[in-house]
């Protein structure tokens, strides 16, 4: 079924679909929609980058070391907090000593991530995490980058090394599975992110539809049925709720996935001898 574009995709396809389209010609790129050649999760991607982007300019000029607002607080919690499940608290606990070097990146994979579960609780926005090929570009970001720190760290060498197991009689054995194991990381962290997004927003949709229809249904009754016309709006309150602690939950899982690959590929254990 050809997908239906949001208001938001009609905007950007209007302003640069024909360069767009122009650029995947060259690149010998068919769209799906020739019509529209910025699709939804592209367009929303867009969306969450550009509302990030301004964000995080507005609170840079609002931080405050003496006299920290609220807003930088709640993004402070992001970082470290007193359950320690900040990016700064893993990364202390499973790096240890030079654990700042990947707090930029980690921490910005980590509130993507959440944005773009979250974005879908502005009505007629969608989540960007509910195409495949978001949580697999995602994925494919974070294997490169911790494959890349132990590279940094050890060397080709020092890196490959930890493919090979720590006996080295073992080493035909443990190289095909080690390549497999990190393999599956890939597909491990995208049909996670991907699943749980997509069944949320799609239970986030049906019911908030089924309840609105059923207040109509309510209003054109009988007025004893319409007094209970607080049960539709109370009810969407649960499901918000819901599709809230899934994107809080699977942005955490996301960044704490990563965090412990990255101390997998930079420890100290694996250095060469």
């Amino acid at each position: 079924m050809e997908e239906q574009p949001i208001w938001v995709t009609v905007i950007l396809n209007r302003l640069f679909g024909k360069p767009v389209l122009a650029l995947l010609a060259a690149l010998h790129i068919q769209p799906s929609n020739p019509d529209y050649p910025i699709p939804n999760h592209i367009a929303m991607e867009l969306v969450v980058f550009l509302l990030a982007a301004i964000f995080f300019l507005w609170l840079k000029r609002r931080i405050s070391a003496d006299r920290p607002g609220g807003t930088q607080q709640c993004m402070e919690m992001l970082l470290t907090n007193p359950m320690s499940v900040g990016v700064q608290d893993l990364l202390k606990e499973s790096v240890g000593h030079g654990w700042e070097k990947y707090v930029a990146m980690l921490g910005s994979i980590g509130i993507f991530v959440l944005f773009c579960n979250l974005i879908s609780l502005i009505p007629t926005l969608s989540s960007p995490m509910a195409v495949v090929s978001v949580p697999l570009g995602c994925a494919i970001v974070v294997f490169l980058y911790y494959n890349w720190t132990g590279i940094v760290k050890h060397g080709p060498l020092g890196h490959g090394k930890h493919f090979l197991g720590p006996v080295p009689a073992m080493s035909p054995i443990m190289l095909p599975i080690e390549i497999i194991s990190h393999s599956a990381r890939l597909l491990s962290l995208t049909v996670r992110l991907w699943v749980n997004m997509l069944v949320s927003e799609l239970l986030y949709g049906i019911f908030l539809g089924l309840l609105i229809e059923l207040f109509m249904f309510l209003g054109k009754t009988s007025a004893p049925l319409y007094a209970t016309f607080f049960l539709p709006l109370l009810l969407p309150v649960i499901f918000i709720a819901l599709h809230i602690f899934v994107a809080v939950l699977q942005a955490f899982v996301f960044t704490i996935l990563p965090v412990i690959y990255v101390s997998g590929a930079v420890g100290e254990e694996h250095e060469p001898a």
